[in-house]
């Protein structure tokens, strides 16, 4: 009697069992269910595709995240989209240099305009680099990119900071629209907080001394970047600074003549084959143009003989070769009216 009175416990159980535990594919989605996606914290994510550091693309970027790339994490009860590129990876057609970074699928010319805003914060630049390399430490968290002619930027806002620095640069340059072929192209440089582009070091391994204005990594901060009637206006904040603003027209140039050219151009590309040219008269006018995004990563071994571990990225890293780009808000859309 006793065996049967266990035997029909078991089956009692067996059959609890069968109605009540979920099958495999649900349990995923209950965790799946508990995954904040980049798209959670930032809702534009249907206005742009990706392109990450391993190659990977994607033009759905709705409940899309990669590990290690593309992902969020939340710190102090603030959820944060994460940007991570290595120093080496798969780059795209037009750069030697690593991105994890959206690209906006909707152009523009700049009469029509647009406007870009992003808070955000770069927990790492590359450790690896050399100082006398004027991209050396490097990483763009905005751009706007010219999507026809010669491809060129009229808008990288850069994070550079120097190896044993606390403090790091905040500026933003201007690439000319080259005019005739594209040898001769240039970018010029405006400092925010901190030094502009053309500051490096005296040697590889000899930096400048630390900015004292400059932004620390981990310190937040904002831009918008307003194209109106093919006018660009450039605003940054950050809580412990001063408020920063620029106008620079992207239909007319300021760099249409030889004598144009900036000293601090003459400078940079001193030892180069580009950087004497002129730009067109027009600038980017009537010129299909588009935001970026993200964590852009300009240290690459060609250029700033950054370590890349034979391009490991698990090493990479663990190495501290690699750009970390935290945003917690960012729109995209029409340009507006400026205020003043």
């Amino acid at each position: 009697m006793k065996k049967v009175i266990h035997l029909l416990i078991i089956c009692s159980v067996l059959f609890a069992c069968k109605n009540t535990v979920k099958p495999d594919s649900v349990l995923n989605d209950k965790v799946e269910g508990n995954l904040k996606y980049p798209s959670d914290v930032l809702p534009f994510m249907k206005e742009w595709k990706i392109l990450l550091g391993d190659g990977t693309r994607t033009d759905s970027l709705v409940n899309f995240q990669k590990d290690d790339f593309f992902y969020v994490e939340t710190e102090n009860g603030t959820d944060w989209v994460v940007y991570k590129t290595p120093n080496s990876g798969v780059t795209s057609r037009t750069s030697s240099n690593t991105r994890t970074e959206l690209g906006e699928k909707r152009h523009w010319i700049p009469e029509e305009g647009g406007k870009l805003t992003g808070t955000l914060k770069v927990k790492h630049v590359s450790t690896t680099g050399d100082a006398t390399a004027a991209s050396s430490y490097c990483v763009v968290i905005g751009q706007i990119h010219s999507g026809e002619g010669h491809e060129n930027e009229p808008l990288k806002i850069y994070y550079k900071k120097f190896p044993g620095h606390t403090k790091g640069s905040v500026f933003w340059n201007y690439e000319i629209n080259t005019k005739g072929d594209n040898i001769g192209r240039f970018d010029y440089s405006t400092a925010i907080w901190g030094y502009d582009f053309s500051v490096v070091g005296s040697s590889p391994d000899r930096y400048p001394e630390e900015p004292t204005d400059g932004i620390a990594l981990g310190e937040e901060f904002s831009y918008e970047v307003n194209v109106y009637k093919g006018i660009m206006y450039l605003t940054f904040t950050s809580e412990n600074h001063e408020t920063i603003q620029f106008t620079k027209s992207l239909i007319k140039s300021e760099f249409a003549t030889k004598k144009d050219i900036p000293e601090q151009v003459i400078k940079v590309y001193a030892n180069r084959e580009k950087g004497g040219g002129v730009e067109r008269e027009k600038a980017y006018a009537g010129e299909l143009n588009y935001f970026k995004q993200g964590a852009y990563n300009q240290a690459n071994a060609k250029s700033t003989k950054s370590e890349t571990y034979d391009g490991n990225i698990s090493k990479q890293y663990a190495n501290g070769s690699y750009a970390e780009v935290w945003f917690r808000k960012a729109t995209v859309g029409e340009s507006t009216k400026p205020s003043n």
